[in-house]
C-alpha cells in the first residue's frame, strides 16, 4: 500500500512553468521550474523532500526576518522573551510562520492562496494573520506576503522571503545597493559601511561563488537580477509598491553565499539582521491591532541578452 506523503505538494501550471507549494511545511515552495527541450530548468533550487525548511525552494519570513539577539526585544515598555527556534542557531531566526502549517484557502490552475493564523507560537508575543498569494503569469510569478497584527499590544513587524537559487560557475547577482552591514561570526551586524567588498558588490554584479557572505545590504533599489549565462536566462525581481512604501530608506536585501554547495540566496526583506537591537530599529514597522504590512514581488524570466 502506498503511503501518502507527510507534506503533499500542490502544483500550479501555466504554459511551460510549474510551481509546487507545500502548505503544511511552513507555507513553503517545493519548486519553480521551466520546461525546456533539454528537461526542466529550476528557477529556484528544488525541495529535496526532507522536513528541513532550509532544503525547500523558498519559504516566507514572518513576522520578522533573520535574527533577534538579546533573548528578545522590548515593545510598549515590556520585554518580550524570544527563544531560539532552529537547531544550531543561538538566536530566533526568520520569524515563526515558516515553522507552522498553513491552510490552502484557494486553488486554481495557475494561482493559489495560503493563510496562517498564529497565536503566540512557542511562547512569543505575536498574534497575527498571514497571507501568501502566488499567481503564475506568462513570463513569471506574482508573489505577495502580507501580515495583519491581531494582538492588543502594538509590536514591531518585518517581512521577507527566502528563495534559494542554483548556481553555475558564471552565475551573477545584480542589484543596486548603497552599503552593507559587516558581521561577526554570529553573524550579527557589527558595523555599517558604504565600502562594499569588491566580490560582494551587487551594484557591479557579484559572482554566485566566492568568499562567504551572510550579510544585509542597505539602500537597496527594489529590483534585482540573477543571471545564468550557461542557460542563456536571467530572472528579474521587482517590487511594484517600492516607492510608495518608502523606497530605499525602508527596504533591504540579504545575500547568503556559502563557500560550498550548489545554491545561494538572495532575500528581499523589510529590515536588516537584528533590527530590533540596531539604532532606530531600521525597517521594522510597529503595527497596532488590525494594521497590516504587505510585500509584493514580481519575478520575471527572460533570455539573457
Amino acid at each position: 500500500m502506498t503511503t501518502a506523503p507527510l507534506h503533499p505538494t500542490v502544483w500550479l501550471r501555466r504554459g511551460t512553468q510549474r510551481l509546487g507549494l507545500v502548505p503544511t511545511l511552513g507555507g513553503s515552495v517545493a519548486a519553480w521550474q521551466l520546461e525546456r527541450a533539454g528537461g526542466p530548468l529550476d528557477l529556484w533550487r528544488p525541495w529535496d523532500g526532507s522536513a528541513d525548511l532550509y532544503r525547500t525552494a523558498s519559504f516566507p519570513m514572518v513576522p520578522w526576518s533573520n535574527r533577534i539577539s538579546g533573548g528578545g526585544f522590548e515593545a510598549a515598555g515590556e520585554f518580550h522573551p524570544m527563544r531560539p527556534n532552529r537547531a544550531g542557531e543561538p538566536y530566533p531566526i526568520h520569524g515563526d510562520g515558516w515553522l507552522q502549517a498553513w491552510q490552502l484557502d484557494s486553488l486554481a490552475d495557475d494561482a493559489a492562496t495560503m493563510t496562517l493564523h498564529s497565536q503566540r507560537f512557542d511562547g512569543n508575543p505575536y498574534e497575527y494573520r498571514a497571507v501568501q498569494r502566488f499567481r503564475l503569469v506568462d513570463d513569471g510569478l506574482e508573489q505577495t506576503l502580507e501580515v495583519q497584527h491581531l494582538g492588543s499590544t502594538p509590536l514591531p513587524y518585518g517581512l521577507g522571503v527566502h528563495p534559494w537559487f542554483l548556481r553555475t560557475p558564471h552565475t551573477r547577482i545584480v542589484a543596486p545597493v548603497q552599503g552593507v552591514w559587516l558581521c561577526g561570526d554570529d553573524p550579527l551586524p557589527t558595523r555599517h559601511t558604504a565600502h562594499i567588498p569588491e566580490d560582494w558588490n551587487l551594484t557591479r554584479g557579484a559572482p554566485a561563488f566566492g568568499s562567504f557572505v551572510d550579510n544585509g545590504y542597505t539602500g537597496w533599489g527594489g529590483h534585482a537580477r540573477i543571471e545564468w549565462p550557461e542557460h542563456g536566462l536571467q530572472l528579474q525581481l521587482a517590487m511594484p509598491d517600492f516607492e510608495q512604501d518608502g523606497g530605499a530608506a525602508t527596504h533591504y536585501c540579504l545575500v547568503y553565499r556559502p563557500l560550498d554547495g550548489p545554491a545561494f540566496c538572495f532575500e528581499p526583506i523589510t529590515q536588516p539582521i537584528d533590527a530590533f537591537h540596531l539604532e532606530g530599529r531600521p525597517g521594522l514597522r510597529t503595527l497596532v491591532c488590525g494594521q497590516a504590512l504587505t510585500m509584493r514581488m514580481q519575478w520575471r524570466f527572460e533570455a539573457l541578452g
